[in-house]
């Protein structure tokens, strides 16, 4: 494990209250009704379940834990800890590479976070990790519920990081909730997730005059306001559902890019659940002036917004990415 020392920054403090979700409805493919091409979206329902590969790890790691570590890291599932989202905190005391787990512990908190994951994005959340906490041991880690008997969802939290697996036990909802990625290099172009505000940027880049006016915003809202606003919202931007079919397959491409870190099960569940909020014409996206890293007009802040979908990435003067997506209860 690097010994570098861990990156801070006055930003990392600001959290949100999660909201609730409907339950999943059964959809149509996304690639029939969205112009998506075939592949992208699969067949309805899609989501992880208790069964998947890391939430499996995380009922091998909740069985090998002694009663002193489940009365320090376990909670029931409505607890409230569960709820808070924030670019910096821990939801648990104990640090994974501590003496309070064995190494048997650690290797399937690895094994949950390559279950969660795919290649790319789990080599992306190691560097991530040791750049700016000295490595994925220095986070935290928390169960709720009880893994084989009902709901349940493991958590992973630190700097610029939260994580989740819970089997589909919030339904209509990704990722088991909202998440958090980011990373504290301050140089557009050696952080690791300037690669997606390039892409975003290809988006902006194909915009006439006019798309340009509407997309292109002087002041972002805050990073954590991700709240979603169902069906009803009103979001900034520039609607998917004005742009010309190239452009609509830009924005595609885009999220095929922000969704490759993820494994299939949840990149699947996502699609699904834009179809479910009226598809990708109903997404918005917005691109912000405010600090423009280096004046290249390669806009640092940008937004994909939509009835059930926040996807917010701020990247100046370094990464926080706020994602939200699920159906908004009503």
């Amino acid at each position: 494990m690097t010994t570098r020392e861990p990156f801070r920054c006055a930003e990392c403090e600001s959290s949100v209250d999660r909201r609730d979700f409907l339950k999943l409805a059964a959809g149509v493919g996304l690639a029939a009704t969205a112009g998506l091409s075939p592949g992208f979206a699969t067949s309805t329902r899609a989501a992880p379940t208790p069964a998947s590969a890391a939430e499996t790890a995380v009922g091998r790691f909740y069985a090998s834990l002694t009663e002193a570590q489940r009365q320090m890291i376990c909670f029931p599932f409505g607890h409230e800890l569960r709820s808070r989202i924030s670019a910096n905190w821990h939801v648990t005391k104990p640090k994974i590479e501590s003496d309070f787990y064995s190494k048997e512990q650690q290797a399937l908190i690895d094994a949950i976070v390559r279950g969660i994951t795919s290649e790319d994005g789990y080599q992306r959340i190691k560097k991530q990790t040791e750049y700016d906490d000295g490595g994925i041991g220095a986070y935290s880690v928390a169960v709720f519920g009880t893994p084989g008997s009902g709901k349940f969802e493991w958590e992973m939290t630190g700097r610029h990081l939260t994580m989740r697996a819970d089997g589909n036990s919030v339904e209509g909802t990704a990722f088991g909730g909202p998440i958090i990625y980011g990373h504290g290099h301050e140089e557009p172009k050696a952080n690791l997730f300037h690669y997606q505000t390039r892409q975003a940027n290809e988006v902006f880049k194909a915009l006439d005059a006019k798309q340009t006016e509407r997309a292109l915003i002087s002041k972002a809202p805050a990073e954590a306001a991700v709240q979603l606003q169902g069906e009803k919202g009103q979001f900034p931007g520039i609607c998917v559902g004005e742009l010309s079919t190239d452009q609509k397959q830009l924005v595609e491409r885009t999220l095929k890019v922000l969704l490759a870190p993820y494994r299939q099960e949840d990149v699947d569940e996502v699609m699904e659940i834009v179809q479910a909020g009226d598809g990708l014409d109903r997404l918005h996206m917005a691109f912000y002036q405010q600090e423009d890293l280096d004046d290249d007009k390669i806009w640092d802040i940008w937004r994909v917004e939509g009835p059930s979908m926040v996807w917010h990435f701020r990247g100046a003067p370094h990464v926080h990415a706020y994602i939200n997506i699920g159906l908004k209860k009503v």
